[in-house]
């Protein structure tokens, strides 16, 4: 199996993210043009609880998985990698079968009580034959991890979209006729057929691999394999706590919200709209880069297992440092565009320029959750998963206590909420630089701070001389984007002068390989 470097791996995820998000776009254009927004809702509404059983059902095991996996192959143990796919197997098919049978079981009590809406059966019943398979691709995926070749599980994502978009019509048009809700289980069952596809794609190249066989001596193997359901307990049920705070948090943020909101004095009705424009239009703004550092964070973990694994302990601290550089990198010029473009950007998609003023006030702050996902990857690749895991909950209760107090004053109002989540984001990732600077003695060195602050306000310059000049123009899309890559041009040679991309790092990247030789 080739091994990729972290770099490498990382940009074929990136690119895989890239190709995947576009293609689920075209995908919700087609479910909303076809089941309208009723259908949509019913959809929506049955999603959450699929993701709340797919977490328990994997227990966090992709994560623990790729860790546990870099580290047996760095020391040459293929006797451990087994034994770590068998009790994974174990441990999963056991949790998927129970959490099926319960979510089809539940489906009328879910549907009726909890969503109060009884058509939601047919959607939960449909979906429920994918914890099973999702369950298994966690496994194939983070063995591919561990291994650090992330090609598979990127060609996955790519297949499993594109077979999404190829059977959704062709299922919605099947049960339109007999009611919406029909259609929405149409939908589900075109992501069963994503995920199912995208599955045998993986497992062939499992089995392309062969230097694993999981069948041979099975039981024997799971008998000895107690010491290694530890280790990956060690890391999967801390992380499996991280997101279901995150769940948890999700779930309980808009009751708060409405509730502090009634205090000040807002009405319901305004409170929704205002609570809309905040999630429904800012917040998908200030996380658009986050794919990118959920990239880095994913190729992060079986690189620093393996150097910790070797005991290369600068190696641990550049990777750190790489990651954060890079995922930056990533999000400071989506700051700056957002920051400056924001009544634009708000404008040419949604018609409206609203939830412009969230966006000034968070995106400041919002620069450090780019390199959050990088952070507390390196905490679970060093076994720091509950520490990482009790950062989260402290950031968690501290963001719902500010979101009280300043909510329900009616002097902050909805920008008490905006605030709230700002200092979430940067608690939290304030807590994993301290938590990583008690455990290894890492930080940021000082000169790059001082590299990161200068990008922004060079770039900021930028933007603003361009931004003046777009101002003097008649407001036009195409003008504006032409702007947009000119300002991302310019920021892309601020990144050479600062030195936040070395040679050494193009060189990893196929096509300037030759190039820079």
């Amino acid at each position: 199996m080739t091994k990729q470097s972290f770099l490498k791996g990382a940009l074929i995820l990136i690119l895989a993210g890239m190709i995947t998000r576009f293609l689920g776009f075209i995908n919700r254009i087609v479910v909303a043009r076809l089941m309208g927004e009723e259908g949509v809702g019913l959809y929506m509404m049955a999603l959450p609880t699929l993701f709340l059983v797919m977490t328990l059902t994997q227990m966090g095991l992709p994560v623990a998985i790729s860790k546990r996996v870099a580290e047996a192959d760095a020391l040459g143990d293929h006797a451990k990698i087994k034994r770590i796919l068998v009790v994974s197997i174990m441990i999963t098919s056991l949790t998927s079968i129970a959490f099926t049978i319960l979510m089809i079981i539940g489906a009328p009590f879910i549907a009726s009580t909890l969503l109060t809406d009884e058509r939601t059966i047919w959607p939960l019943i449909a979906i429920s034959p994918i914890v099973p398979i999702t369950a298994i691709s966690a496994i194939i995926r983070g063995y591919f991890q561990g291994k650090q070749n992330m090609t598979p599980q990127s060609i996955a994502q790519v297949i499993e979209q594109l077979v999404r978009i190829v059977c959704v019509a062709f299922f919605i048009n099947l049960f339109l006729p007999y009611g919406v809700e029909y259609a929405a289980a149409g939908a589900m069952i075109s992501v069963i057929l994503g995920e199912f596809i995208s599955l045998l794609y993986m497992l062939h190249r499992f089995k392309q691999n062969k230097q694993v066989k999981i069948r041979r001596r099975f039981f024997s193997y799971l008998s000895s394999s107690r010491q290694t359901m530890r280790e990956l307990f060690s890391i999967s049920l801390p992380s499996t706590g991280s997101r279901m705070i995150g769940s948890i948090s999700n779930f309980l943020e808009p009751i708060l919200v409405a509730q502090s909101l009634a205090i000040a004095g807002v009405t319901a009705t305004l409170a929704t709209k205002q609570y809309g424009e905040l999630t429904g239009y800012a917040l998908p703004l200030l996380y658009l880069p986050t794919f990118i550092t959920h990239s880095l964070a994913i190729a992060l973990v079986p690189s620093i297992s393996e150097a910790e694994a070797k005991n290369h302990r600068k190696l641990i601290h550049y990777r750190i440092h790489q990651s954060i550089r890079i995922s930056f990198a990533s999000g400071a010029i989506a700051t700056v565009i957002i920051t400056l473009f924001s009544v634009q950007i708000l404008s040419y998609m949604y018609g409206t320029a609203n939830a412009s003023d969230f966006i000034l006030l968070m995106a400041p702050f919002y620069i450090l959750l780019y390199i959050q996902s990088p952070l507390q990857a390196a905490l679970q690749a060093l076994d720091l998963a509950r520490p990482a895991m009790w950062n989260s909950l402290f950031g968690a209760v501290v963001k719902f206590v500010v979101l009280f107090f300043l909510a329900s004053n009616p002097e902050f109002g909805i920008m008490g909420v905006a605030i709230s989540m700002s200092v979430g984001v940067v608690l939290i990732t304030l807590l994993h630089l301290a938590t990583l600077r008690k455990a290894i003695q890492f930080y940021i060195p000082f000169k790059d701070i001082c590299k990161m602050v200068l990008l922004i306000l060079l770039t900021f310059i930028a933007g603003t001389i361009l931004k003046e000049t777009y101002t003097l123009m008649e407001p036009n899309l195409i003008i504006f984007l032409i702007l947009l890559v000119l300002l991302t041009t310019i920021y892309i040679g601020f990144l050479f002068i600062l030195h936040f991309i070395t040679r050494e790092e193009l060189k990893q990247i196929p096509f300037l390989q030759k190039w820079l030789n």
